[in-house]
Protein backbone atom coordinates (compact mmCIF):
# COMPACT_ATOMS: atom_id res chain seq x y z
CA UNK A 1 0.00 0.00 0.00
CA UNK A 2 1.34 3.73 -1.12
CA UNK A 3 0.02 6.27 1.27
CA UNK A 4 1.57 10.01 1.87
CA UNK A 5 4.83 8.76 -0.36
CA UNK A 6 5.74 5.76 1.66
CA UNK A 7 5.33 2.32 0.49
CA UNK A 8 3.94 -0.72 3.20
CA UNK A 9 3.81 -3.70 2.92
CA UNK A 10 2.46 -6.98 5.81
CA UNK A 11 4.24 -9.56 7.08
CA UNK A 12 2.39 -13.13 5.84
CA UNK A 13 3.77 -14.83 9.28
CA UNK A 14 2.92 -11.70 11.72
CA UNK A 15 0.26 -9.52 10.57
CA UNK A 16 2.91 -6.68 11.18
CA UNK A 17 2.71 -3.72 8.88
CA UNK A 18 6.20 -2.04 8.08
CA UNK A 19 7.85 0.93 5.91
CA UNK A 20 9.94 -0.28 3.40
CA UNK A 21 13.48 0.18 4.18
CA UNK A 22 15.15 2.33 2.10
CA UNK A 23 11.89 5.00 3.04
CA UNK A 24 12.64 4.98 6.61
CA UNK A 25 14.45 7.41 8.77
CA UNK A 26 17.71 8.36 9.48
CA UNK A 27 19.44 8.82 13.44
CA UNK A 28 19.42 12.35 13.13
CA UNK A 29 15.54 12.71 11.27
CA UNK A 30 14.40 10.58 14.38
CA UNK A 31 16.68 12.83 17.49
CA UNK A 32 15.33 16.06 15.32
CA UNK A 33 11.50 14.74 15.20
CA UNK A 34 11.82 12.80 18.81
CA UNK A 35 12.63 16.69 20.17
CA UNK A 36 9.20 17.67 19.32
CA UNK A 37 7.60 15.27 21.49
CA UNK A 38 5.97 16.52 24.78
CA UNK A 39 6.26 13.86 27.43
CA UNK A 40 6.75 15.74 30.52
CA UNK A 41 7.19 13.74 33.70
CA UNK A 42 5.26 16.87 35.36
CA UNK A 43 2.59 16.48 33.10
CA UNK A 44 0.06 14.90 35.10
CA UNK A 45 -1.68 13.55 31.69
CA UNK A 46 1.35 11.64 30.51
CA UNK A 47 1.61 10.22 33.76
CA UNK A 48 -1.75 8.97 33.25
CA UNK A 49 -0.47 7.81 30.02
CA UNK A 50 2.41 5.83 31.11
CA UNK A 51 0.07 4.43 34.09
CA UNK A 52 -1.66 2.39 31.45
CA UNK A 53 1.37 0.00 31.18
CA UNK A 54 2.56 0.38 35.08
CA UNK A 55 -0.42 -0.54 36.77
CA UNK A 56 -0.45 -3.60 35.31
CA UNK A 57 2.99 -4.48 35.48
CA UNK A 58 3.23 -3.29 39.11
CA UNK A 59 0.88 -6.06 39.87
CA UNK A 60 2.49 -8.60 38.74
CA UNK A 61 6.21 -7.76 39.63
CA UNK A 62 7.64 -9.25 42.78
CA UNK A 63 8.94 -6.67 45.39
CA UNK A 64 12.21 -4.85 45.16
CA UNK A 65 12.23 -6.16 41.32
CA UNK A 66 14.99 -4.73 38.80
CA UNK A 67 14.27 -3.23 35.43
CA UNK A 68 15.01 -1.54 32.63
CA UNK A 69 13.37 1.48 30.73
CA UNK A 70 14.45 0.45 27.01
CA UNK A 71 13.85 3.40 25.13
CA UNK A 72 12.83 5.83 28.06
CA UNK A 73 13.40 8.91 26.03
CA UNK A 74 14.50 12.52 27.53
CA UNK A 75 11.91 12.38 30.53
CA UNK A 76 11.92 8.61 32.01
CA UNK A 77 8.51 9.43 33.77
CA UNK A 78 7.70 6.05 33.52
CA UNK A 79 11.33 5.16 35.55
CA UNK A 80 9.71 7.32 38.47
CA UNK A 81 6.74 5.86 38.50
CA UNK A 82 8.04 2.12 39.10
CA UNK A 83 10.61 3.32 41.67
CA UNK A 84 8.12 4.81 43.63
CA UNK A 85 6.88 1.62 43.50
CA UNK A 86 9.86 0.17 45.44
CA UNK A 87 11.62 -1.42 42.07
CA UNK A 88 14.90 -0.29 40.69
CA UNK A 89 15.17 0.89 37.38
CA UNK A 90 17.93 1.89 34.89
CA UNK A 91 17.75 3.55 31.71
CA UNK A 92 18.65 3.09 28.20
CA UNK A 93 18.02 5.08 25.08
CA UNK A 94 20.09 6.00 22.25
CA UNK A 95 19.49 9.29 21.97
CA UNK A 96 19.18 10.36 25.57
CA UNK A 97 20.36 8.13 27.64
CA UNK A 98 22.86 5.75 25.98
CA UNK A 99 24.12 3.80 28.95
CA UNK A 100 25.52 0.65 26.86
CA UNK A 101 26.28 -0.84 30.36
CA UNK A 102 22.61 -1.39 30.80
CA UNK A 103 22.61 -3.66 27.74
CA UNK A 104 24.87 -6.05 28.99
CA UNK A 105 22.50 -6.73 32.62
CA UNK A 106 19.78 -8.91 33.02
CA UNK A 107 16.37 -7.77 34.61
CA UNK A 108 13.04 -8.67 36.07
CA UNK A 109 11.52 -6.86 33.90
CA UNK A 110 11.82 -4.11 30.90
CA UNK A 111 9.70 -1.31 29.62
CA UNK A 112 9.01 -0.06 26.32
CA UNK A 113 6.52 2.80 26.14
CA UNK A 114 5.91 4.03 22.78
CA UNK A 115 8.89 2.48 21.30
CA UNK A 116 8.59 -0.66 19.46
CA UNK A 117 6.89 1.09 16.61
CA UNK A 118 10.27 3.18 15.83
CA UNK A 119 12.34 -0.29 15.48
CA UNK A 120 14.07 -1.11 12.15
CA UNK A 121 14.56 -4.34 12.72
CA UNK A 122 11.82 -5.74 15.07
CA UNK A 123 12.91 -9.00 15.09
CA UNK A 124 17.00 -8.40 16.20
CA UNK A 125 14.91 -5.87 19.34
CA UNK A 126 12.91 -8.54 20.64
CA UNK A 127 15.58 -11.41 20.65
CA UNK A 128 17.69 -8.59 22.42
CA UNK A 129 15.06 -7.90 24.92
CA UNK A 130 14.44 -11.76 25.64
CA UNK A 131 18.40 -12.34 26.09
CA UNK A 132 17.88 -9.30 28.71
CA UNK A 133 14.92 -10.58 30.83
CA UNK A 134 15.66 -13.38 33.37
CA UNK A 135 13.88 -16.34 33.39
CA UNK A 136 10.35 -15.58 34.32
CA UNK A 137 10.73 -11.70 33.77
CA UNK A 138 8.18 -9.31 32.34
CA UNK A 139 8.08 -7.57 29.11
CA UNK A 140 5.45 -4.57 29.30
CA UNK A 141 5.00 -2.69 25.97
CA UNK A 142 2.66 -0.26 25.00
CA UNK A 143 1.78 0.61 21.22
CA UNK A 144 -1.11 1.69 19.60
CA UNK A 145 -2.55 -1.44 17.84
CA UNK A 146 -3.11 -1.61 14.14
CA UNK A 147 -6.90 -2.89 13.70
CA UNK A 148 -9.00 -1.71 10.34
CA UNK A 149 -6.73 -1.72 7.26
CA UNK A 150 -9.93 0.62 5.42
CA UNK A 151 -8.46 3.68 8.48
CA UNK A 152 -5.27 2.84 7.48
CA UNK A 153 -4.26 5.65 5.46
CA UNK A 154 -5.87 8.31 8.03
CA UNK A 155 -4.50 6.84 10.91
CA UNK A 156 -2.66 9.87 12.86
CA UNK A 157 -0.36 7.01 14.23
CA UNK A 158 0.94 6.30 11.09
CA UNK A 159 1.70 9.80 10.34
CA UNK A 160 4.56 10.31 12.63
CA UNK A 161 7.86 9.87 10.56
CA UNK A 162 9.54 7.81 13.11
CA UNK A 163 7.07 5.40 12.95
CA UNK A 164 8.04 2.68 10.78
CA UNK A 165 6.21 -0.95 12.19
CA UNK A 166 2.55 -1.19 13.66
CA UNK A 167 1.52 -4.14 15.48
CA UNK A 168 -2.03 -5.99 15.84
CA UNK A 169 -2.59 -8.22 18.92
CA UNK A 170 -2.14 -11.33 16.58
CA UNK A 171 1.35 -9.65 15.71
CA UNK A 172 2.11 -9.81 19.84
CA UNK A 173 0.81 -13.45 20.45
CA UNK A 174 2.75 -14.63 17.00
CA UNK A 175 5.53 -13.18 18.95
CA UNK A 176 4.74 -14.88 22.44
CA UNK A 177 4.48 -18.67 20.56
CA UNK A 178 7.75 -17.43 19.04
CA UNK A 179 9.96 -16.88 22.05
CA UNK A 180 7.98 -19.41 24.52
CA UNK A 181 6.86 -16.09 26.25
CA UNK A 182 3.12 -15.80 28.33
CA UNK A 183 0.79 -13.53 26.79
CA UNK A 184 -1.51 -11.66 28.56
CA UNK A 185 -3.08 -7.96 27.02
CA UNK A 186 -4.49 -6.04 30.39
CA UNK A 187 -6.03 -3.29 28.55
CA UNK A 188 -5.89 -1.04 25.27
CA UNK A 189 -2.52 -0.83 23.05
CA UNK A 190 -0.88 -2.79 26.28
CA UNK A 191 0.45 -6.46 26.12
CA UNK A 192 2.29 -8.34 28.65
CA UNK A 193 5.03 -10.73 27.94
CA UNK A 194 6.43 -12.76 30.76
CA UNK A 195 9.29 -15.01 29.53
CA UNK A 196 9.08 -18.82 31.00
CA UNK A 197 11.08 -20.32 33.98
CA UNK A 198 9.36 -19.02 37.19
CA UNK A 199 6.49 -19.22 39.58
CA UNK A 200 3.13 -16.79 38.14
CA UNK A 201 2.99 -14.11 40.77
CA UNK A 202 -0.65 -13.26 41.29
CA UNK A 203 -1.93 -10.33 40.43
CA UNK A 204 -1.96 -7.13 43.26
CA UNK A 205 -3.70 -3.51 43.78
CA UNK A 206 -2.11 -1.31 43.12
CA UNK A 207 -2.50 2.72 43.90
CA UNK A 208 -2.91 4.10 40.33
CA UNK A 209 -6.33 5.68 39.64
CA UNK A 210 -8.62 4.41 36.67
CA UNK A 211 -6.56 5.54 33.68
CA UNK A 212 -7.41 8.25 30.55
CA UNK A 213 -5.23 8.63 27.92
CA UNK A 214 -3.76 11.58 28.14
CA UNK A 215 -4.16 14.32 24.77
CA UNK A 216 -0.67 15.59 24.63
CA UNK A 217 2.13 13.67 22.31
CA UNK A 218 2.69 10.72 24.13
CA UNK A 219 5.81 9.01 21.66
CA UNK A 220 8.95 8.22 23.08
CA UNK A 221 12.37 7.72 21.29
CA UNK A 222 13.35 4.37 20.05
CA UNK A 223 15.76 2.07 21.33
CA UNK A 224 17.65 1.61 18.34
CA UNK A 225 15.62 -0.17 15.68
CA UNK A 226 15.97 -2.15 12.60
CA UNK A 227 13.74 -5.02 9.68
CA UNK A 228 10.28 -6.18 9.91
CA UNK A 229 8.57 -9.26 11.60
CA UNK A 230 10.38 -11.83 10.75
CA UNK A 231 11.75 -10.48 6.96
CA UNK A 232 10.52 -8.10 4.25
CA UNK A 233 10.80 -11.45 2.13
CA UNK A 234 7.87 -12.62 4.01
CA UNK A 235 5.83 -9.92 3.53
CA UNK A 236 3.05 -8.96 0.81
CA UNK A 237 1.74 -5.52 -0.02
CA UNK A 238 -1.17 -4.07 2.41
CA UNK A 239 -4.75 -4.19 0.86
Amino acid sequence: MHVDGRDYQRCDVCEATFVLPAQRPGAACEHAEYLLHRNDPADPGYVRFLARLAQPLIARLDAGSKGLDYGCGPGPALAALLERAGHAVSLYDPFFAAHEAALSAQYDFITCTEVVEHFHRPAEEFARLDAMLRPGGWLGVMTCFQTDDARFARWHYRRDPTHVVFYRESTFRHLAERFGWQCEVPGKDVVLLRKPGAAAVPARATPFTQNRPATADHSASSAHPADSLPTPEKGKTTP
